[in-house]
């Protein structure tokens, strides 16, 4: 959903939250990241039938972390719009195919430095591709087991978006990991 800034150019506008992740005010993307303003976004974590883990690389013309390794989706929660309507979005936008059905919430994370200031409900789904990657979201994608991620993470942390590192831990320590 594209907000539209009144008497200006358009512009994502975003729900800024306090910290118990209420809506307390409404300012545009640019604002709300420059001033670290507390918001919403969510990550979807898609594994296929063998326990594989989609990656995508976050394209090169992103403003935020161009060229690392994120979340299989992901993306702002944008005004007026929830948690569960954005994770449908994003999934859609970002993989070019239709959420499955079996797209639920799986955890939340709280907002912090790592997370870029976001609140994030984190989704997990299964499908097992192809997908038609959205050109300028994202670079390139593939199919990893998680053991191959956790060495990889743990090897070249600098190769990941900043919040891919707390969700896979968390992913982990509910001890409902596929594979």
């Amino acid at each position: 959903m594209q907000n539209q800034q009144p008497g200006s150019k358009s512009e994502d506008l975003f729900d800024v939250v306090d910290d118990q992740d209420r809506v307390i005010a409404v300012r545009p993307r640019r604002e709300v990241h420059a001033l670290g303003l507390l918001h919403r976004a969510v990550h979807i974590l898609v594994f296929n039938d063998v326990g594989q883990l989609f990656l995508q690389k976050r394209s090169m013309k992103k403003d935020r972390q161009p060229g690392l390794w994120d979340s299989s989706a992901s993306g702002h929660v944008d005004h007026g719009e929830d948690y569960d309507t954005a994770a449908i979005r994003e999934f859609e936008e970002e993989l070019g195919v239709k959420p499955p059905s079996n797209l639920i919430r799986w955890f939340k994370v709280e907002a912090h430095p790592e997370t870029d200031h976001e609140f994030v409900w984190v989704y997990r789904a299964h499908h097992n591709g192809p997908f038609r990657l959205h050109p300028v979201e994202i670079d390139d994608g593939g199919w990893f087991m998680l053991d191959q991620v956790e060495k990889w993470l743990a090897e070249k942390p600098q190769d990941f978006a900043s919040a891919v590192p707390v969700i896979l831990a968390r992913a982990r320590a509910l001890g409902q990991w596929p594979g």
